[in-house]
């Protein structure tokens, strides 16, 4: 196993472990889950039905699965200090930002995404979407250690995942002792909070188990506090329908209205319940260039982003995770986006580019559009001018 380990650094995993195969105790919770809808238009989690929790029968002679956990916050964000920094936001600050949220001293990670998020002309992305497709970067790794490891024993059965089948990833990992699942249902580690991707490799090799940990969220309930949502509809219970990551990427209908306030400017994505995480301040950078941020998906604009044209898109994202939904859908969450910054700060020039943008979009986006325009600034507010409707 040591030697494993040391494979497995050397290839830019974080940790990995032994996992046993029988998931069974875990079926109950998944039917309970599935048929109660939470899983929305995600019609592939009810189509695999329990064959997530029978890994043998996905992959016939699975013995073991090998978890691995792979850090994945960019190289150069700023690295944690005993105190946040001061964080040059607009006054009061995002909604759901914690009251208790340091102000003193070298601002960190964490602190950055809380500025960004209070920006209402910022683009937010999800942290893990401004690199390179994780999917791609695990899985030839995996099997890369795979390949390894059957240089060492002779060739055996084996099949790489990274969110790519149906597999229960998150049980897998606290099983072997990755960490425990949170009650945002992420993985939570003591050494590296939920900032993580996880891959595995079905084995028909009977190697020794890893030991499970212990749960440490305690009494804790920042994640379910902090959604903007409340899709964390009890600990360890996700409802995706409501889920600003599950609608900015998995959805690909209109954005329900009752949440197009609360989703902001976010637009690929949410990262609120794991800011407000506690264990995320030991969250470790990646080790790989392939999670550095990508231009200028860091840092951009609301109105940089919505400028792209299918073509510019599809340059842009090549390599990307965000390639995956599509320029239509990519409008769509920045008119909601674009919608609320209008709404918080009377820029005439964010209403200019939705009428603008009118002609050219098809009916999905120009409900949404209509929808931005809509969310005229307050009485008093900033003197915007006319802008007329499409």
């Amino acid at each position: 196993m040591q030697r494993l380990q040391a494979w497995a650094r050397e290839l830019g995993f974080s940790q990995i472990a032994i996992a046993d195969i029988d998931l069974s105790a875990a079926e109950a919770g998944l039917q309970q889950w599935l048929a109660a809808g939470f899983h929305g238009s995600m019609a592939y989690m009810a189509a695999h039905g329990l064959k997530r929790a029978r890994p043998a029968e996905l992959v016939p002679g699975t013995l073991r699965a090998i978890t691995a956990r792979m850090d994945y916050l960019p190289r150069e964000l700023p690295r944690d200090s005993q105190q946040g920094g001061p964080l040059n936001m607009p006054e009061g600050g995002p909604k759901n930002m914690p009251e208790d949220m340091p102000r003193e001293g070298q601002p960190t990670w964490i602190d950055r995404e809380w500025a960004a998020q209070a920006d209402p002309q910022r683009a937010v992305v999800s942290v893990y979407a401004r690199g390179r497709d994780y999917h791609k970067v695990l899985r030839q790794r995996l099997q890369m250690l795979a390949d390894r490891l059957a240089a060492e024993v002779g060739p055996f059965g084996h099949r790489v995942f990274t969110d790519s089948a149906p597999v229960l990833e998150v049980e897998l990992a606290a099983r072997s002792g990755l960490g425990w699942r949170g009650k945002h249902t992420l993985t939570l580690s003591r050494q590296a909070g939920s900032m993580v991707f996880l891959g595995e490799i079905y084995i028909d090799l009977a190697l020794p188990l890893s030991a499970p940990v212990s749960d440490h969220c305690g009494s804790c309930r920042a994640c379910l506090d902090i959604c903007p949502t409340q899709a964390i509809v009890a600990p360890y219970r996700l409802d995706a329908r409501r889920c600003i990551s599950y609608l900015t990427i998995e959805h690909d209908g209109p954005i329900p209205t009752e949440f197009r306030r609360a989703m902001g400017n976010r637009i690929y994505g949410c990262d609120d319940c794991q800011l407000a995480c506690p264990w995320n301040k030991y969250a470790s950078r990646s080790t790989l260039p392939d999670f550095d941020e990508r231009e200028p998906l860091g840092h951009a604009t609301l109105l940089q982003l919505w400028a792209w044209d299918d073509a510019e898109f599809m340059r842009r994202s090549e390599g990307s995770a965000i390639r995956r939904i599509g320029h239509v859908r990519w409008q769509r969450n920045l008119a909601v986006a674009l919608g609320n910054a209008w709404q918080a700060t009377g820029n005439p020039a964010l209403a200019q580019a939705l009428t603008t943008g009118y002609q050219r979009a098809g009916p999905l986006v120009q409900e949404h559009i209509e929808w931005a325009l809509a969310q005229a600034p307050a009485v008093g507010g900033t003197d915007t001018g006319c802008v007329e409707s499409p």
